[in-house]
């Protein structure tokens, strides 16, 4: 069992580099299966859900490997079957997106339902919807969702609500369908842009990707291309917020800062200094965190994935918060955490109430899921005392290096492994 010891009260400052977008990542890599030639992508994130995909991908016969840390060579042609490993597939919800990737490539799909963090329900209605819409059936059957087309043939899709995974799934199956393919109400994140854009490269034809009308016409054919990931707006606000607990001066670089904007103008509303430069945003702590109300919403609103780090940095500001969480139903679960260490929050359904207090104190914690485990290194880091974080794993999904990026920041943290009761530590 790994888990992380922090020693808190270390002021952060520095530069950061930025890593690869994870949900970018987990959606182009599957794209490439529709694809007639090798793919190079680069800029990928070298992280355990990334790798996960990877090992689907190979064991159903693609030809996939890594030639430098964050640079992978896909050769989609040698795919071998349309029925994903039940067993990895269930460890995290991008591989949902091989769905829409194997429908659109060979017209039959076979994917367990999806995994990863367990903070509310994830019906994948919307996807089957998009599907139907598009000439497919589908059955679900002990957990594995079976859909097949004779043909695909493009229509006009109403998502009932905002879905980030059913507006990616039906831009994966309408590519190569007859016609065009119109999805309303779409997603605008910024990775679903980064996908439109990597399938266009390939040849394919989507217009209004980050609007909320995007536009399929279908093609036959897609090329190889060489394609760079965007860089990760979640981890780059988890490193802004980290420094604004600890007091600190971080500089997150190789960042598009516009997808940074709504996690920028509430930092600013707290009171940090920010500085936007082309490719790097600066946060600066000025002497005071103030209290500030946050609602999560679709892009371009403030991230569900940044709430829980915001919780932590607001639960040491002064005066009293609103933590609206407009998305998920149960991503409060983390709060039990943070209340160990001191933290006076109180959750009713989807609103939380923070009341700031001067500092947090160490205690052993657990990383519940992704982002709430980067919220327990935030509380850490700015704590009094030593804490220990366990469920690693949880973190190691979506960060990469992230114990190396704290060192060079100036964090005391460390990553021990626990063998017969005694941490041995890792070399990192």
């Amino acid at each position: 069992m790994d888990k992380l010891l922090i020693n808190g009260g270390k002021r952060l400052e520095g530069k950061v580099r930025i890593s690869g977008a994870k949900n970018a990542a987990l959606a182009i890599i599957p794209a490439v299966l529709l694809c007639d030639d090798v793919c190079r992508i680069e800029n990928v994130p070298n992280i355990t859900d990334v790798n996960a995909m990877i090992h689907i991908l190979h064991d159903m016969g693609v030809n996939i490997h890594w030639i430098n840390r964050s640079t992978l060579i896909i050769d989609p042609r040698s795919l071998s079957t349309y029925v994903a490993p039940d067993e990895l597939a269930r460890q995290m919800r991008g591989s949902y997106y091989l769905l829409g990737a194997l429908l659109g490539r060979c017209h039959h799909a076979v994917v367990s339902m999806p995994g990863g963090c367990n903070f509310g329900v994830r019906p994948i209605d919307l996807h089957l919807k998009g599907f139907a819409a598009l000439g497919a059936s589908h059955t679900v059957e002990g957990g594995m969702v079976n859909v097949s087309a004779a043909k695909l043939v493009g229509s006009s899709i109403y998502l009932d609500v905002v879905s980030v995974g059913a507006t990616i799934n039906i831009m994966l199956a309408a590519v190569k369908a007859d016609g065009m393919t119109v999805i309303e109400n779409a997603a605008k994140e910024p990775h679903i842009v980064d996908l439109a854009n990597f399938l266009n490269s390939m040849g394919a034809d989507i217009r209004g990707a980050g609007t909320d009308v995007i536009k399929v016409y279908g093609v036959k054919h897609l090329h190889g291309v060489t394609y760079p990931i965007i860089p990760d707006q979640i981890e780059a606000g988890t490193y802004m917020v980290a420094g604004a607990a600890t007091h600190g001066d971080v500089t997150v670089t190789s960042v598009i800062p516009k997808h940074l904007e709504s996690i920028m103008a509430k930092l600013e509303e707290m009171g940090l200094e920010i500085t936007e430069y082309d490719e790097a945003v600066r946060v600066r702590y000025t002497g005071k965190l103030e209290k500030c109300n946050i609602k999560t919403m679709p892009h371009p609103g403030f991230p569900t994935d940044m709430q829980p780090q915001i919780t932590a940095l607001l639960s040491i500001a002064n005066g009293t918060s609103i933590v609206n969480e407009s998305v998920w139903d149960n991503r409060f679960r983390y709060v039990e955490e943070l209340k160990r260490m001191g933290a006076q929050i109180s959750v009713n359904g989807r609103l939380a109430v923070v009341e700031g207090v001067d500092h947090l104190t160490a205690a052993p914690v657990k990383a519940t899921d992704l982002r709430a485990g980067a919220a327990m290194i935030i509380a850490a880091l700015s704590a009094e005392g030593t804490t220990e974080i366990e469920q690693i794993r949880n973190i190691e999904r979506g960060y990469e290096n992230i114990v190396e990026k704290l060192q060079e920041l100036g964090a005391d943290i460390r990553r021990v492994t626990v063998k017969d009761g005694a941490a041995e530590q890792e070399a990192v």
